[in-house]
């Protein structure tokens, strides 16, 4: 690590920092702008408000992360090469791939810091953020799902037509054992209540039993029994995914996919979208750099408006790959990292056709 690194990296980071902090200024005072007034309505305390802003924060810095990171390497890198220091560079020896390693540790580190905040941060916040936004402005919590069918395991599936989630309870049950693609066991109660833990309780219950000599009905009261289904499976908050951590999401899915769900897009994209962000950081610095580091007539300006029609480009690419993959009719993976594999292929020709030599 020479001075130069040093100075570059001061750079980057400090104006990705700064642009941060002035983004989200403007941020917080437009949106306590649109909610005070439920606020007000609803006395909220002023200590939970600014916890809920405190838990706003990590959430909106690493919405437009991205962005951040093109917009400030572009500013800093044209104002570099205005004042002719890139060009000094150069001339003094430094070869523009010499050049690129600060940009490159700086993209690294906002992208495992992005990655870390996102995984294992951001989560927890915006668990409180949520609680706090359904109790103070808008309750968007679900209250009732009907039709619910899952597979609880191999061979097993379970139907409850209503689900009330505040009281946990359950209308019209049933859980049916297949054996070789036929029905061996059907359990039937009209109501089921989560005690949790696993363990549902059944004020009265029939039990069907189909073997090769007949069939058995057994009824009864005030069952308890261990099936592996939790109100978390039955229910799906809208931007749920967004309150759990990587490993979370990570099991939730491989979970949901063993039981047959087949509405579990959003949370697939998330998962992917957390690690396409660490190649986002490096592809967008590389643009960013290529694009800004001559010096051209009209200055900053230019670069400036470049930068943001492909930053905006970018967004507004995966918005629409992601629309595909939700509907089904993109593979999530693809759909994820197929804006990634455009803009790589756009970075590799500013940097070949467009970066100074």
């Amino acid at each position: 690590m020479k001075k130069i690194d040093w100075y570059i990296i001061k750079k980057f980071l400090g104006t990705y920092f700064f642009t941060i902090v002035l983004i989200l200024s403007i941020a917080i005072v437009l949106d306590f702008q649109q909610k005070t007034d439920k606020f007000t309505a609803n006395e909220a305390p002023t200590w939970e408000i600014i916890k809920y802003y405190l838990n706003y924060i990590p959430y909106f810095a690493n919405l437009f992360s991205a962005l951040f990171v093109f917009v400030a390497c572009i500013f800093f890198t044209s104002k570099l090469a205005g004042n002719s220091e890139i060009i000094a560079m150069l001339a003094s020896g430094v070869s523009f791939n010499r050049l690129l390693r600060p940009y490159m540790i700086s993209a690294a580190f906002l992208g495992l810091l992005n990655f870390s905040l996102t995984s294992f941060v951001i989560p927890d916040a915006n668990i409180k953020r949520y609680e706090f936004l359904n109790t103070y402005w808008k309750d968007k919590k679900v209250k009732v799902t009907r039709n619910n069918q899952f597979m609880v395991e191999p061979d097993v599936v379970a139907y409850i037509y209503h689900y009330e989630t505040e009281r946990a309870i359950g209308t019209r049950f049933a859980l049916e054992r297949f054996e070789d693609k036929k029905l061996v066991s059907r359990l039937t109660a009209p109501r089921a209540e989560y005690k949790g833990d696993g363990i549902w309780h059944m004020n009265t219950y029939n039990l069907r039993t189909i073997t090769e000599k007949g069939e058995t009905l057994e009824s009864g009261t005030d069952l308890d029994t261990l099936i592996n289904i939790t109100p978390q499976d039955i229910v799906i908050e809208k931007n749920e995914f967004e309150t759990m951590t990587t490993p979370q999401l990570n099991e939730y899915i491989d979970r949901q996919k063993k039981r047959g769900v087949g509405n579990i897009q959003d949370f697939e994209i998330e998962f992917h979208k957390r690690f396409a962000a660490l190649a986002t950081s490096f592809i967008l610095t590389l643009i960013g750099v290529s694009l800004s580091s001559k010096k051209i007539r009209g200055g900053m300006g230019i670069n400036l408006g470049i930068g943001l029609v492909l930053a905006f480009a970018y967004i507004l690419f995966q918005t629409v790959s992601s629309s595909y993959a939700v509907s089904g009719e993109m593979p999530v993976f693809a759909a994820v990292w197929l804006p990634n594999l455009i803009f790589t292929v756009i970075a590799i020709y500013l940097y070949i056709y467009k970066a100074p030599r």
